[in-house]
């Protein structure tokens, strides 16, 4: 193990997650039918799927959350709820009925509240900062500070909110663990390996073990599972190294 690694060893997650349910999938598609094609091509290499917005606008979603549930699949409500505050409480009561293990909430505290006040046994996580957007976008949305420095700030509220915890880029998740401890959740997206990762709308990316290392409790992989030749040796290539890290 590399120094770097030996250096951030101690943020390894030591939740009593299930080392097959830390890669959640990201199953982006337009609608049910493509969906259950995608779960059962994938079988037992993929035990957590996220469900977005695309999902969402299929008319389908619901369908596909009891489809998945009744497959003994967990399902992430990616839906990133951002509105009035009794309008995102309203919203997380109805979700919370429903066979969801997480969803997600993008917005301020008092959205961040009333999100938490109705989320009976699901799990909220505040999206910090997208993985889509750097230093550059940043600016041009008016922030004046470091993509990093913004997301410590948001996690920080977000936890002493009463959120089980946040969206973050592996970059992020060592200094989150670092100042503000090991006891809420750490889901990172943009996921890419190392030695390709393609130009496209992810910017602030990280790999699997470095995600782990730096702190994740779950990786949220899409792309690299979907274009892959096979993608259920993929995902098995990402659950070996997830293996390797926590045992099986």
């Amino acid at each position: 193990m590399a120094s770097w690694a030996v250096a951030c060893a101690n943020n390894l997650s030591s939740k009593p997650i299930p080392a097959r349910e830390r890669l959640i999938f990201a199953l982006d598609v337009p609608g049910m039918d493509e969906g259950k094609r995608w779960v059962e091509r994938l079988g037992a290499s993929v035990e957590f799927y996220k469900l977005g917005l695309q999902f969402l606008m299929s008319g389908q979603y619901f369908d596909m959350v009891e489809w998945l549930g009744a497959q003994g699949k967990k399902v992430f409500a990616d839906i990133k709820f951002f509105d009035v505050p009794e309008t995102v409480r309203l919203a997380v009561e109805q979700l919370q009925r429903r066979r969801v293990a997480f969803a997600t909430v993008h917005g301020n505290d008092s959205m961040l509240e009333a999100a938490v006040s109705a989320k009976g046994g699901l799990k909220i996580l505040a999206v910090t900062v997208l993985t889509s957007l750097d230093r550059g976008d940043l600016d041009d949305l008016g922030f004046q500070c470091d993509p990093e420095e913004l997301v410590l700030s948001r996690a920080r509220r977000a936890i002493k909110l009463g959120c089980d915890g946040v969206i973050s880029s592996g970059l992020e998740a060592a200094r989150l663990r670092g100042e503000l401890g090991g006891s809420f959740l750490i889901v990172s997206p943009g996921i890419r390996p190392v030695e390709n990762r393609p130009a496209d709308d992810q910017k602030r990316t990280v790999d699997v073990e470095d995600a782990f290392l730096r702190g994740a409790d779950y990786i949220v992989v899409g792309r690299p599972i979907r274009q892959a030749a096979d993608p259920r040796a993929k995902a098995e290539e990402i659950q070996a190294k997830i293996a390797g890290l926590f045992g099986s």
